[in-house]
């Protein structure tokens, strides 16, 4: 049996915990140190896993552990260097996404990964998810073009609003959030996207000069497939239609429903929410001659859905996967960068008034 993997994880909060939990119950790994700027979430998890070394400063910690692989999950402005840090070592790459905070810095990880023959896996927790990928099947057959309507806003409050302020430091939540459902617009269609607009609206004067923390994004593909994009974050926040997930063809739609009673049980700030289907509803849209449906609308369950911790243990072992068997990463590695680029031209696209050509 090979030797475990070495892994450092920088970042201590949600996902770090997350993806360091599944380190740990993983054979194939073993955590080295753990990293983040504050001691109370590092010592909380280190003592969850049975101790391990702690680190404040992320450049120390990389010296002192010489890691195999690091595992980022820190705030958004720390991606870009924190990765670039752990390449040149030659180590394998974990981020959370956004991989950057600009696409030039994004192709320069890219450039880096490939060069040194490092794999860099960028954390698109839908990407892993069963149900995601069934939804994203389904609309590859409604025909073309496609309308895609999809949201995540978050009423957050209390610890949760602290970590969204913090992260507006860096980006929008539609910059922020929207890589994911950006690039599951972009497995649907298959297209080129070729313009972005976008709106916003700042809410709340708690954040810093110029940041917003509502917007909506609009993109347009090359083979006249529209989609847009809404996420906003604050105690303000409603909790009618968070979710919506929803896509629409030619030849009839597919949405993800959530159970009546899911909603009333958890809000928008439930993390596990975020990634939960419950149902797909399938409605073919062929009428006869009197105009009436054919078919009647399909239901397919989706109950046996894995968790979030599941979604990130699957997310660590597409890693190891990409590391022992030697994947070919440049697919997922220019996706990444296509995601992040559409984003943030949604953001240049608000901050001008105007929209942005790709």
């Amino acid at each position: 049996m090979e030797r475990p993997l070495r892994v450092l994880v920088a970042g201590c909060g949600n996902m770090g915990a997350s993806h360091a939990r599944a380190y740990h119950r993983m054979p194939e790994f073993q955590i080295v140190g753990l990293v983040s700027r504050g001691p109370t979430s590092r010592r909380a998890l280190g003592t969850e896993l049975g101790g391990l070394p702690e680190f404040g400063d992320y450049h120390e910690a990389l010296r002192v552990t010489r890691p195999d692989v690091v595992s980022i999950n820190t705030y958004p402005e720390t991606h870009g260097p924190f990765a670039r840090a752990a390449i040149e070592m030659g180590c394998h790459v974990f981020c959370e996404k956004p991989l950057a905070t600009s696409v030039e810095e994004a192709e320069a990880l890219v450039d880096a990964a490939r060069a040194s023959e490092r794999k860099l896996v960028v954390g698109y927790i839908l990407r892993v998810h069963p149900a995601w990928t069934r939804f994203i099947e389904i609309a590859r057959t409604l025909g073309k073009p496609l309308v895609m309507r999809m949201n995540l806003n978050q009423q957050s409050h209390g610890p949760a609003w602290n970590w969204h302020r913090n992260l507006m430091d860096s980006m929008s939540p539609i910059v922020d959030c929207g890589v994911h459902y950006v690039d599951v617009m972009c497995q649907m269609t298959g297209a080129k996207p070729v313009r972005v607009s976008a709106i916003g609206a700042r809410l709340t004067e708690e954040l810093k000069p110029g940041m917003y923390n509502y917007g909506q994004l609009q993109v347009s593909f090359d083979d006249g497939s529209v989609g847009w994009y809404e996420a906003g974050w604050g105690p303000m926040m409603s909790e009618t239609a968070f979710f919506v997930k929803d896509v629409i063809g030619p030849k009839g739609c597919v949405s993800i429903v959530k159970d009546p009673n899911e909603s009333s049980a958890s809000g928008s700030d439930d993390i596990d929410s975020h990634t939960k289907t419950n149902c797909l509803r399938v409605h073919h849209g062929a009428i006869d001659a009197n105009n009436e449906f054919v078919k009647p609308d399909e239901f397919i369950s989706t109950e046996d859905e894995p968790d979030h911790q599941a979604l990130c243990d699957r997310e660590q072992a597409y890693l190891l996967r990409s590391i022992r068997e030697n994947l070919d990463l440049s697919d997922h590695m220019s996706d990444a960068v296509n995601s992040l680029r559409i984003v943030l031209a949604a953001d240049e696209s608000f901050r001008k008034g105007q929209i942005v050509q790709l």
